[in-house]
């Protein structure tokens, strides 16, 4: 489909700089976009690439001050990224087919509640006592467990895993293989060495909008509930233990993991690596470095650490100052010796 630089300004209640009767039908990068496509400008080190991509139109931060002539339409916007993501969106609702129905063979328990327009792919499973909200779908190999709860507008992806008793809230997204509410890793130690399984009884609770990436993995409560707070995005691969507590809108990249009863404040951002031990509480707005090692509780609200062990990233940043020049520093004191130990003995 074809839209107008007008049409799209409209939709992004943007400003249009250049002819906004020409049309887009694409979206692509600035360095890579064409005739009829639509590209965005967010990050100042690309600003380059404004001024000779052959984009159609740009979407570019409204403050932005042009060095020179473009040759393509701008749509001037308060924030290009958000203006993108809304862009993306419709896009993808007219491009992707909808999915709805029931495909066959897939099993659903004759106890299980059932919202309106629900799509179940092929060879997805639904536990007794199961409650799905209107509008939710469930890919092929989905399966449910018993008990389990999914709010409205839920989308859980092929070969995703929800264990009995989970809470799944309101428009969440649980991407291919992730796991939710495995058993959590308690053992209780035996005097012959061995180790005894603990039962684990509680649950996960995922709250709205909570994003899970794939082959991610949240394990249930012990006891008690492992809880992913209200918008809080998790990234593919990450270890959620049991009894954690994720807070609102914080996001979580790649291969992280959070060890037992540690609770995590809203707005935090924990990079790719990242490992915190278990029963710590971190701060609000808190910043974790990739690969940070967090081995106690961090207080300061709006925190940023880095390292393994982490700690403060001016701390940081001084320390790695001295770090990186170790080498140079041993073979001055190397030089050093070697001409204090070739004195003469009365000059030493």
């Amino acid at each position: 489909m074809q839209f107008t630089i007008n049409q799209l300004a409209e939709l992004l209640e943007g400003e249009v700089i250049g002819n906004g009767e020409s049309t887009v039908d694409k979206i692509g990068p600035l360095d890579k976009a064409g005739p009829g496509t639509i590209s965005f400008l967010h990050n100042p080190k690309y600003e380059a690439q404004l001024y000779t991509t052959k984009a159609e139109a740009v979407i570019v931060n409204k403050n932005l001050q042009l060095k020179q002539p473009v040759q393509t339409a701008l749509i001037a916007v308060d924030d290009p990224y958000s203006s993108l993501t809304l862009l993306l969106k419709q896009y993808q609702k007219l491009t992707e087919p909808v999915k709805e129905g029931v495909e066959e063979p897939s099993y659903i328990s004759s106890d299980v509640t059932v919202g309106d327009s629900v799509y179940r792919g092929a060879f997805s499973y639904i536990g007794k006592g199961s409650r799905i909200g209107n509008h939710v779908k469930l890919y092929p190999q989905v399966y449910i467990g018993d008990n389990v709860t999914i709010g409205d507008n839920t989308v859980i992806f092929s070969g995703a895993k929800i264990y009995s008793k989970s809470v799944i809230g309101k428009n969440c997204v649980i991407h291919a293989g992730a796991i939710i509410g495995s058993d959590g890793f308690g053992f209780a130690p035996q005097p012959d060495g061995s180790y005894e399984s603990i039962p684990q009884v509680g649950n996960v609770i995922l709250e709205d909008g909570v994003n899970v990436g794939a082959n991610t993995t949240i394990d249930c409560g012990t006891m008690e509930s492992t809880v992913i707070k209200k918008g809080a995005k998790l990234d593919n691969l990450i270890q959620v233990a049991h009894n954690v507590e994720i807070g609102e809108h914080t996001a979580i990249a790649a291969q992280a993991g959070i060890s037992g009863s540690t609770k995590v404040g809203k707005n935090c951002i924990i990079a790719g690596q990242a490992g915190i031990t278990g029963h710590l509480t971190i701060a609000d707005q808190v910043t974790l470095g990739a690969q940070a090692g967090i081995g106690k509780s961090i207080k300061k609200s709006g925190a940023i650490l880095l390292g393994s062990p982490a700690f403060e990233i001016m701390d940081y940043k001084r320390s790695y100052a001295v770090f990186k020049n170790l080498p140079n520093m041993a073979k001055r004191i190397n030089d050093v010796e070697k001409k204090v130990l070739n004195l003469p003995p009365s000059e030493k």
